[in-house]
């Protein structure tokens, strides 16, 4: 790590390149620590803010890189339940392509001691956005049904196995073979390849001609109607992202004939408030299952923060099985 007033971080050029580049080291307030960061991990946020199509909210840092793993390297005056040295990981709203990040002290989480900094990097915003939406939106429970859309990315892997976690029955999509077995190891007691079957009606057979009770969509207009139409009444359908487009029709009257629900979320925008509460909550909840190993991250490749076009276009081209990450070396 650098020394002195400044750090090395992604930084964006006016042709929309990104370099290894010196900048200014960030200072913490009294409530934060900073941390060095060894591994950040991507999310389909990063390719959005760098195409200008998802801004960090005010205040936050311009530097990409929405979750991080490392070190504590400086606590400020009144944080009293960490010290310089402890292994964190933390969910950010941006700053994590860099070699340090101040973070509140509320929002970092213990991994277990045998997490690499890897798997511990890919742990903040997958398993946060999971919760936030099976757990807290949608109040999942036990003997339920749901769907998750998109299952070998790292949302999908995260929300499969807490929702395994919680008694529901899983079902899932992916394009590959590869990606459905991994879904498969997660959890789901489905798998189906969208792009060979109709998911929809694979899912209804393997669940006797019923609904299902949730659904978590991370791609949109092009599957608006049919997840409506998949839920039985009282369902939730849970809008996290708009891979299949932003423009839909929808029938209301199918909303108040069911009962049905759509929320749609995001995190990154939520007040601090909010995102510890959320922290608190998976600590209490979920590190418990990931230091017994009933979760765990699941990285798909590594990269070093120099090789972060390489990395981006990895994820562009929707081949990974769960999480890529960037390596920052000392």
């Amino acid at each position: 790590m650098t020394s002195g007033k400044s750090m090395r971080a992604i930084q964006q050029a006016v042709d929309g390149s990104l370099s290894w580049t010196a900048v200014e080291k960030p200072s913490i307030k009294a409530d934060e620590v900073l941390v060095a960061i060894h591994a950040t991990a991507l999310n389909r946020a990063d390719l959005l803010q760098r195409r200008g199509l998802y801004p960090p909210p005010p205040g936050a840092s311009p530097i990409l890189g929405l979750e991080c793993a490392g070190l504590i390297a400086q606590c400020g005056s009144a944080v009293h339940d960490w010290k310089v040295g402890d292994r964190v990981c933390a969910l950010l709203p941006g700053g994590g392509y860099a070699e340090y990040a101040a973070v509140p002290a509320a929002m970092v989480i213990r991994p277990p001691a045998e997490a690499s900094w890897p798997e511990a990097a890919a742990f903040p915003e997958a398993f946060s956005t999971a919760y936030l939406n099976l757990v807290v939106e949608a109040a999942l429970r036990e003997g339920e049904t749901c769907y998750i859309a998109a299952g070998a990315s790292g949302v999908g892997l995260a929300a499969i196995q807490l929702a395994r976690c919680r008694g529901a029955v899983v079902y899932a999509s992916a394009g590959t073979e590869a990606k459905l077995q991994l879904c498969r190891e997660m959890g789901a007691s489905l798998a189906v390849n969208y792009k060979e079957l109709d998911v929809f009606e694979a899912i209804r057979r393997a669940n006797a001609g019923r609904g299902l009770d949730l659904v978590l969509d991370m791609i949109g207009a092009s599957n608006l109607s049919a997840n409506l139409n998949l839920l039985e009444p009282r369902g939730r359908l849970l809008l996290i992202g708009l891979l299949g487009g932003r423009r839909a029709e929808i029938d209301l009257g199918l909303l108040l004939r069911k009962n049905l629900r759509l929320i749609a979320t995001t995190l990154r925008d939520r007040s601090l408030a909010e995102k510890s509460a959320l922290t608190s909550a998976i600590r209490q909840e979920l590190l418990p299952l990931w230091h017994s190993g009933s979760i765990r991250t699941v990285v798909d490749s590594l990269y070093p923060i120099q090789e972060v076009e390489a990395a981006h276009r990895r994820m562009a081209d929707n081949a990974n099985c769960g999480k890529i990450v960037l390596q920052i070396e000392s």
